[in-house]
């Protein structure tokens, strides 16, 4: 179980982003972060992952306090990072970056049913390079691989729909679907797409830079499409959701 306790975060030019967020994450659930664009959903994530160092506050990891651990740290202990733009590697093929994140080589077998499992063709993609030559619903599904191949227990996505296409968007909810069904470990994903937010376990209002809610998906889900006219990343007055 992850828990952030009393977080804040101010960024470089002075302003507050985070004011005192309090955040658990269960084990083996889907844990969806919304609210409206600047509340603080994408620092949280960072603070998660390393990426971002808070200036007050204690995260722990099945009780263990790892607030000092940096990035490299943390992703030895099993805390993986999806960015909301993957990173492109000319050079790099899919199959080497899959192998990079396994820590090992991967035979034919493992490379078609880890690209399998988010909808590509191994055939067609283990040669190619990780570069400008693939569209964005590609790039955001071999990024989704390369979690699936580290086996990691905390995998946390920055709005995986941002810059893909519909049919792209489409797929992509599927693939979250999948691994939604087959979870073995805890998954967490920043965004304000109903379609994603409806297949989370755990749903995580964020605004004004602290959590405004917590609860049951099936049961806050409701509530906050009733409340903000059908678009949860809507702020009401003040700010909050």
């Amino acid at each position: 179980m992850l828990k952030l306790e009393n977080i804040t975060w101010e960024a470089p030019d002075g302003p507050q982003v985070l004011r005192g967020v309090d955040l658990t994450v269960a084990e083996d659930k889907l844990t969806v972060i919304t609210g409206p664009n600047g509340g603080g959903k994408t620092t949280i994530a960072k603070i998660i992952a390393g990426l971002e160092t808070p200036s007050s506050g204690r995260i722990l990891l099945d009780g263990e306090d790892i607030t000092p651990l940096d990035v490299t740290q943390r992703a030895r202990m099993g805390i993986s990072f999806a960015f909301q733009q993957p990173v492109r590697f000319k050079g790099l093929t899919v199959r080497d970056l899959l192998e990079l994140a396994s820590g090992g080589n991967l035979h034919e077998d493992k490379l078609c049913a880890i690209l399998g499992r988010v909808g590509l063709c191994a055939r067609e993609y283990i040669d190619r390079e990780v570069d400008a030559t693939l569209s964005g619903g590609e790039i955001k599904r071999i990024e989704i691989a390369t979690v699936l191949a580290r086996h990691t227990r905390l995998s946390i996505f920055d709005e995986p729909e941002a810059g893909i296409d519909l049919w792209s968007f489409q797929n992509l909810i599927q693939v979250f679907q999948d691994i939604r069904r087959d979870l073995n470990g805890s998954l967490v994903i920043i965004s304000h797409q109903e379609r994603i937010l409806s297949i989370a376990d755990e749903l995580v209002v964020v605004a004004d830079g602290r959590v405004q809610k917590q609860g049951p998906g099936r049961e806050l889900l409701p509530e906050l499409m009733a409340g903000q006219g059908g678009c949860p990343a809507c702020p009401r007055e003040g700010g909050s959701l």
